[in-house]
């Protein structure tokens, strides 16, 4: 088996793409119920509020409901009847609501991740205080059932941030540990700390003595002990050498634990929600084989980057990508999603496909001006200069590129790239060489002020933004390994 990357909804490539007991291990760390926003910087670059808006919320939509649907008919004869008499109770109860729609969502993939575990399996399911309860309840309806248990509430504890003034500070997350059945694996001293750990200061752990009320002698184990349920461990701040800028990453410390404690060098780490690719990143340095699920293509490229940076370009040689445009035809069927989760993936994929993963996605509301992404590169001047990037799918003119030359001029920007999925006229290839020519000394040959590259050229002739881009996340394989990279921030203007 090969290490795998999936892009697509993790529920559609659970269903038809992982078999039934494939996977020693599932961690995931699905979007909480929070009803808070986050911001997103893939590439930390600029400030904070320059990025996506990263919405966690959930509301009650036709998905929604042909999730219920899928519940109450028993899709596949894979739900419990505990499971279904479950939602079903909570459905009377909450009503069709955000958080009856999350738990919908979590319930369809649960009854999947139970499926593809091993009888020697275990689970993780990351959350928050907000709803851990609930999904508890998800959970024990479908492990204890079928000879499952639970096993602990790993309380992940850390410090940092600003502290209400009415509220207790909210300081920790949630992780549910579930087996598949008592034959679990667990491996105690893969995961033992000194006896004095995580902000403990107890003497008596480290000395000998004996158990009150009996004669049994204790002696501490020369590894350490096994960790409680509750983790102390640093978040990743703003200028840990770690963050990649992904809002909720996660530290690599915390999947370490995990992954060492439930699986062995070799086996099957599943993480069907794997955003930035912290399970991904730790499971390859230990050896172990993966499957990596999300929705978003940014996730993807991310993961990819991530990857490269830190084991090599060779790495990715040991990837079987799945799901990404590989032909006309899969491009095309991309480009025609409607569902609003994924209608801007095509231009997301579009742009960082023909960057190498090096752009920005522009994720502004409302309209975007006429830009999808913006790549950057060194002027004469040793400042940062704009590249536009437009993508098109639909019926395109010659008026697009005058527009795209307008929006150059607005954003003082020095090139534009206009990728379409449509062939472009004789008349727009025109107007855009009309535009000039670009060249500075840091570039070996000149470019095309405006560029017009087709879908066809980056799947066919894998054509590719040949000018050497900077001011990017600085990391490399070395660098990790000694202190793990810093990165250059920009002070860049996104207010169109």
């Amino acid at each position: 088996m090969v290490n795998q990357l999936f892009y697509g909804d993790n529920l559609e490539v659970l269903r038809k793409y992982i078999k039934d007991e494939s996977v020693d291990l599932c961690y995931i760390d699905p979007p909480f119920n929070s009803k808070r926003n986050y911001n997103q910087i893939y590439n930390n670059l600029g400030k904070e509020d320059q990025a996506q808006a990263f919405i966690d919320t959930w509301t009650w939509d036709d998905q929604a409901n042909q999730g219920l649907e899928d519940i109450f008919s028993n899709y596949q004869g894979h739900f419990t009847q505990q499971s279904i008499d479950l939602i079903a109770g909570l459905t009377k109860v909450l009503g069709k609501g955000s958080l009856l729609a999350y738990l919908v969502s979590i319930t369809l993939r649960i009854v999947e991740i139970y499926r593809v575990l091993k009888p020697t399996g275990s689970f993780y399911l990351h959350c928050d205080p907000t709803s851990s309860h609930y999904l508890k309840l998800v959970l024990d309806a479908f492990f204890f059932p079928q000879g499952g248990d639970f096993l602990n509430e790993i309380v992940w504890c850390y410090r940092g941030g600003g502290y209400p003034k009415q509220d207790f500070g909210r300081r920790h997350d949630v992780i549910l540990r579930y087996s598949k059945s008592n034959k679990y694996l667990f491996n105690p001293d893969s995961i033992r700390i000194p006896y004095q750990a995580e902000g403990i200061n107890r003497k008596d752990d480290a000395m000998w003595g004996k158990h009150k009320g009996t004669d049994k002698v204790y002696k501490p184990h020369p590894l350490g002990k096994i960790p409680e349920d509750w983790w102390l461990m640093n978040i990743l701040n703003a200028n840990d050498p770690e963050r990649l800028g992904y809002p909720t990453q996660k530290p690599e410390a915390l999947l370490e634990r995990i992954i060492q404690a439930s699986s062995n060098k070799d086996d099957v780490v599943l993480d069907a929600y794997c955003g930035c690719g912290t399970t991904v990143a730790v499971s390859q340095r230990l050896d172990r084989q993966w499957i990596g699920i999300d929705i978003t293509y940014q996730s993807i490229s991310l993961i990819l980057k991530r990857l490269e940076d830190a084991f090599g370009q060779g790495v990715l040689e040991q990837i079987q990508l799945n799901g990404i445009p590989k032909d006309m035809k899969s491009a095309i069927a991309l480009a025609n999603k409607k569902d609003d989760r994924t209608r801007k993936e095509f231009e997301k994929w579009a742009v960082l496909t023909y960057s190498n993963n090096r752009a920005i996605i522009n994720h502004k509301k409302g309209s975007d001006k006429g830009i999808d992404g913006i790549a950057y590169f060194r002027s004469e001047q040793d400042e940062p200069e704009k590249i536009i990037l437009q993508v098109k799918s639909g019926n395109i003119k010659s008026g697009d590129i005058r527009d795209l030359q307008g929006t150059l001029t607005l954003e003082k920007a020095a090139m534009g790239i206009f990728i379409t999925l449509k062939e472009p006229t004789k008349e727009m290839i025109k107007t855009a060489k009309s535009a000039g020519i670009y060249q500075n000394k840091y570039m070996s040959q000149s470019s095309d002020i405006i560029s017009i590259v087709t879908i066809q050229e980056i799947i066919e002739d894998q054509k590719r933004l040949s000018i050497p881009l900077g001011y990017e996340v600085l990391k490399s394989a070395e660098k990790q390994k000694e202190v793990k990279a810093t990165q250059l921030k920009l002070d860049i203007d996104f207010n169109y």
